[in-house]
This record gives C-alpha cells, sequence and structure tokens, in this order.
C-alpha cells in the first residue's frame, strides 16, 4: 500500500473529530515533499495539521454565517513553520539556540545513550544533584559512566527529573507506555457534561471572533495551539506563574496574538482568579504534568460543572495512561524514548549515535492539533450541546507522524537558513523589541491569519478578560 496523502491523513483527522466530510473540499494542499532533511515525513505532519485548524477555523466561519471560504495551506510555508522557532531576529539580530550546556545525549556505562532535558534551571539542578558532579559536559559524561541508561532514566524520573534513555521502535513496542499509547487515537474528543447548544458568537469579521481562550501552557505544543487559535481572531489569554521558569526566546515567537498574564495558583485568591477566568472562557488549554493544573480546582470535570459548555484541551508527554502517564516530557526526550532519535539515525548511517529530527515536530504537531480539536469540539458544541475534553500528546502525535511512512531520500534535501526563508517572514513591535518572525502558513480567503496582539513579557497584562 502506498503511503497516504496529505489529503487522505486529513480526511482521517476530520473524521476522527466527527466533523461533516464535505468540508474537507474547500481546502487546498499544494506542494511536495521533502522540505526539511528527514527520513519522516515531518512536512506532511505540518500541512496536515495545519490544515486541520486551518479548516477548523474557516468551516466554523461558515457555520456561523460567514462564507464558504477555501483554505491553503502550503507544503512549503507550513513545514518551515514547524520550526518557527530558529527563524527569528530581534532588532535585526538572530537569537540562535539557547541550550544548557550539560543538555543533551551522553552514553552511559552500559554503551547505551540517555538524553538530559537541563534547559530549566531546577532541572539541571536535579540532575546534577543526582550524578554528584560538576556541571560541565566531561564531569556529567564521567559520572554517567557508573549508570546503566534505563537505571540512569528511572532514577530521574523517581528524583521529578526529565531524562529518557534511546530506544528503537521495536524496544518502545514493547515497553509498557509504548503499549498503552498504540492503544489510543492521535486526537480524542469525548463529551464530558451536559450542557444546551452553545450559539457561535454572532458579528465579527474574522472566523474566531467573540470566542475565548484561557491557555495555561509553556515551551512550544500548548502555547502554539492558542497562537494559532489567535491568528484566526479568538481573544487568548496565556497564564503563567510567576515562579515557573520560561525560555524568553520561545515566548517571542508562540506568544504573537495573546495577552499575558500571572497568577501563582499555591494561592487561594489567585485560584479564584482563574475560576472566575474560566467561567468567562469558551475553551481552557493547559499543557502541564498530567494532574498538576487539575490539583489547583480546575480539572475538567471541575471546569464542566462551572461553566457548562466549556471545552477543555489537556496536552501531555506520554498521554495520561499506562506507567509514564505523570512523567514529565518534552519533544526531545519524547523522540529519544520513542525510538525517532534511533530510526533517523539508522537512516542517515551512523552507527550507534542519536540524530534528532530538524525541527521540534512532535511538539508543533501537537500544538496544531490541540487548535484542531478545540475548534472541532466547539462546533460539535454549537450543534450538539455538551461539554467537551479534548487530548493531545507528544508520544501519541509522534506515533501518528510514524504511521504515515517514511522518505527514503527524506535527508537529502537541503537544510533551509535564514536567507532561504525570509519570503515568510514579517517584522513587527513586541515588547521585547523589533521581531522578525514567521508568517502563519494558514490561509483562508478573505480573512488573512494574524496576530493582533504582539508577544510581551509573560507578566504584562492584568490577568482579565479585554
Amino acid at each position: 500500500m502506498p503511503d497516504p496523502t496529505p489529503m487522505q491523513l486529513l480526511a482521517g483527522l476530520w473524521r476522527q473529530a466527527g466533523l461533516d466530510p464535505a468540508a474537507l473540499e474547500r481546502i487546498d494542499l499544494p506542494g511536495e515533499e521533502p522540505v526539511l532533511p528527514s527520513s519522516f515525513r515531518v512536512g506532511a505532519a505540518a500541512q496536515v495539521s495545519i490544515g486541520a485548524a486551518t479548516l477548523a477555523a474557516a468551516e466554523l466561519w461558515r457555520r456561523r454565517g460567514g462564507p464558504a471560504a477555501r483554505a491553503t495551506v502550503p507544503m512549503r510555508h507550513a513545514s518551515l513553520e514547524f520550526r518557527s522557532d530558529h527563524y527569528i531576529e530581534l532588532d535585526g539580530q538572530p537569537l540562535g539556540e539557547r541550550w544548557d550546556n550539560i543538555a543533551g545525549t551522553h552514553r552511559c556505562g552500559d554503551g547505551r545513550w540517555v538524553r538530559l532535558h537541563t534547559n530549566f534551571p531546577h532541572h539541571r539542578a536535579g540532575i546534577l544533584k543526582l550524578l554528584g558532579c560538576e556541571g560541565t559536559r566531561e564531569a556529567v559524561g564521567q559520572a554517567l559512566q557508573r549508570w546503566t541508561a534505563f537505571d540512569f532514566e528511572q532514577a530521574a524520573a523517581e528524583a521529578g527529573m526529565c531524562v529518557t534513555a534511546m530506544r528503537s521502535f521495536a524496544e518502545w513496542d514493547a515497553h509498557p507506555q509504548g503499549v498503552a499509547n498504540a492503544a489510543l487515537p492521535v486526537l480524542r474528543i469525548e463529551r464530558i457534561g451536559d450542557a444546551p447548544p452553545t450559539p457561535l458568537p454572532a458579528g465579527g469579521d474574522r472566523p474566531l471572533s467573540g470566542l475565548r481562550v484561557l491557555e495555561l501552557t509553556r515551551v512550544i505544543a500548548g502555547p502554539v495551539g492558542g497562537r494559532t487559535l489567535a491568528a484566526h481572531g479568538a481573544e487568548v489569554l496565556h497564564i503563567t506563574a510567576p515562579h515557573l521558569p520560561s525560555f524568553e526566546h520561545l515566548v517571542l515567537d508562540v506568544n504573537r496574538g495573546k495577552r499575558a498574564a500571572q497568577l501563582d495558583l499555591r494561592d487561594a485568591a489567585a485560584r479564584e482568579t482563574l475560576r472566575g477566568l474560566a467561567r468567562g472562557a469558551d475553551v481552557f488549554v493547559q499543557g502541564y504534568r498530567p494532574g498538576a493544573v487539575a490539583s489547583h480546582g480546575v480539572s475538567p470535570a471541575e471546569l464542566a460543572a462551572l461553566k457548562p459548555g466549556i471545552v477543555c484541551v489537556s496536552l501531555s508527554a506520554y498521554g495520561e495512561v499506562g506507567p509514564w502517564g505523570g512523567r514529565r516530557g518534552f519533544d526531545s526526550l519524547v523522540q529519544t524514548a520513542s525510538g525517532f532519535n534511533h530510526a533517523e539515525a539508522e537512516a542517515a548511517g551512523l552507527r550507534d549515535a542519536p540524530k534528532v529530527l530538524p525541527c521540534q515536530a512532535l511538539d508543533h504537531a501537537s500544538g496544531f492539533l490541540i487548535a484542531f480539536g478545540a475548534l472541532a469540539a466547539l462546533l460539535r458544541r454549537a450543534e450538539e450541546g455538551g461539554s467537551w475534553l479534548v487530548r493531545v500528546s507528544l508520544a501519541g502525535t509522534g506515533r501518528w507522524i510514524r504511521e504515515m511512512g517514511r522518505l527514503p531520500q527524506g535527508l537529502s534535501a537541503p537544510d533551509p537558513h535564514m536567507a532561504d526563508v525570509r519570503d515568510l517572514l514579517e517584522e513587527s513591535a513586541s515588547g521585547f523589541g523589533r521581531l522578525l518572525a514567521m508568517r502563519h502558513s494558514g490561509m483562508i480567503e478573505g480573512a488573512a491569519p494574524r496576530w493582533d496582539q504582539p508577544s510581551v513579557p509573560l507578566d504584562t497584562h492584568r490577568p482579565e478578560w479585554d
């Protein structure tokens, strides 16, 4: 059987979300793979996940009385948006990648590789405490010679740190968490409460005008979901906490279109403020470790009772089921644990050394699937009523990408640099300086995407709706 086309993949997502297949006639997916150097179909994943969110926004606009507008997502633009964080300049200067000096892959005493995620200070400190060494790559490498990869992975997880051992696809498929993930679809949309049908907002000149999104996320996947909804006109309020670290170079990119406020949910008054915001929200997106946000009194069930008809979206690293259901994780860790680094290295002819994908494909695809799932649930809420829960996981998204098939010559594609993508960039003001960054690739006829709010420091606004 030939690998599925992007349109076939999109149709599969659309059916899985329970939406009217007639809308699929109103989208164009031009272009060819590969755009980025990879044996995996990251271009198809980009075009399809962005296409799903774009078509859902166009369909919501039509259902609220707008035109039956065509959507278009070009393969090249979508692929490059999957690594929008690579193509940023601030005040005319490139930002570059900002990784901690001990982050990345190391070989353990048994010859196997582990990946450390130490870009947050408390994760770095925890790893160094566990290893009992200084914070240099040489010292960390020497300390890891006393460990096997799987033992260190487990010890780090028990300490609340972020480490995974590199596995092959076969090893991941045999792992209990791989088995648990294999039983789940890439996107789950379920009704979690009763409520009468909620009419879509009337008026407004943009597909998502009048819809409010409360976003509690950080790093890439969750913020990409909120950024996508903002690009089509939703009011997005991004909530973080003052004591939690963040990556400013990512905030520049993923927080375009949003207002940004902070609440310390360890405080009772802040929790009540959050609940008040939820009463005014159509969509509540959370992207922290399973149970972390819910522990503050805003679980999906509590939100459905507080605001019948709300759409809750939950992002996790490994899914909420299985032995790793509560683990912390990031794209790079999931790539390593679930076989991508091993398989990409094999395709490149590397012997026993990890090779990453050319972008954070699990993060970005999951972010656009978050936006699509939220919009699909809003469309169903308008017709069927109910409160809804959408679930997405990085590991589930990885399996979806894996099942698309491979590109035998994909690694021979050129690696686009900043000079190669300037036709897709736009300049704007920000709370950090003059920003040059990637435009959104999901186009809707008569309603070009845009971000009305500039990206700003995370404590810029008050925690209230505009």
